[in-house]
């Protein structure tokens, strides 16, 4: 999925989880939305990369909202889409599958389970509609934006679904339009995994999925920057470009104190 490379202004948003108001007022900063959140935007380009939900008030709210803005942006000339994050998987995989225990050598496992663990709101479980679901379950989960590889999750294992983007949006979306629970959640274990651009070979790993997936940058969310850099979350005010460049993080954390990142591409330190 590739963006037209003309387009003036595009901008990258990290994991909201929930908090709808912030969201709303950094769009706002960067001229996207009128304060009551209503689309400004003209013919801007927007990619939410996912986490709309959990460990936060109105997970389900932050998701209506995307979508109005994806309709209004549409009639301006603009463009907003999303990506899926592990959040969604877990809110989906929550609804589906509840309490089912999940086959497994490693000891009982379930959504349940892991939807509680990690910050499950019950709020977002009912005011899921089927209509959230079948939008949720089409989302892509990699898009390639000019240059831009955007992932949720800092993470390979997107490569385990097959060889290039369009495959694996299509083997992610077929195992979620399906009853398969042992792949339900190898999809949300995998997009649970992070970190793999740190360290001293993160440069090379990110020139790998570069090479073999398109793009010179890696744009994702999932992990959050403070952890990343060891400061505390209020003291992040901008995105996190590391692995040589190569790497750029914008998940800042919202949900523990930090603030919502709209950021646009390409981005410069300067």
């Amino acid at each position: 999925m590739e963006e037209d490379r003309a387009v003036t202004r595009t901008f990258v948003v990290g994991d909201v989880h929930g908090h709808r108001d912030e969201l709303v007022d950094a769009l706002h900063r960067a001229g996207l939305v009128d304060p009551d959140g209503t689309w400004s935007g003209d013919d801007a380009h927007v990619w939410f990369l996912g986490d709309f939900v959990d460990r936060g008030p109105d997970g389900i709210g932050v998701i209506d909202l995307v979508r109005a803005l994806a309709d209004s942006a549409a009639d301006a000339g603009g463009h907003v889409e999303t990506l899926l994050g592990n959040h969604e998987v877990l809110l989906l995989g929550m609804h589906k599958f509840g309490d089912t225990e999940v086959p497994s050598d490693f000891g009982p496992r379930s959504f349940a389970r892991s939807w509680e663990m990690n910050g499950g709101m019950v709020s977002d479980q009912e005011a899921l509609t089927e209509d959230h679901l079948d939008w949720l379950i089409e989302r892509p989960v990699l898009a390639l934006v000019g240059d831009h590889l955007l992932m949720h999750s800092d993470t390979l294992e997107y490569l385990h679904w097959g060889a290039d983007i369009a495959t694996i949006n299509e083997s992610v979306s077929k195992i979620l339009r399906s009853d398969d629970i042992v792949e339900w959640w190898e999809v949300w274990r995998r997009m649970t995994t992070r970190y793999a651009f740190r360290g001293p070979q993160g440069e090379e790993v990110a020139d790998d999925v570069l090479s073999a997936l398109g793009g010179s940058q890696v744009v994702h969310g999932h992990s959050v920057i403070a952890d990343q850099v060891g400061r505390l979350p209020v003291e992040i005010d901008g995105p996190h470009l590391y692995a040589g460049g190569k790497a750029l993080g914008v998940d800042a954390g919202v949900f523990v104190g930090g603030p919502c990142l709209v950021v646009e591409l390409p981005w410069s330190a300067d």
